[in-house]
């Protein structure tokens, strides 16, 4: 269970890292966008 648990991350290692959650923060960001957009187009028709 513990890979990588003991040795502590190298500098690149931790860029990456960090590198891949604002990646994926952005890529949330504008999911979230496109969906507000496509509910703005779409009203509940109820």
């Amino acid at each position: 269970m513990g890979r990588g648990v003991s040795k502590t991350p190298s500098p690149a290692d931790i860029e990456r890292e960090r590198r891949l959650a604002e990646a994926l923060r952005e890529n949330l960001r504008k999911r979230k966008a496109q969906a507000r957009e496509a509910k703005a187009e779409n009203p509940p028709k109820d």
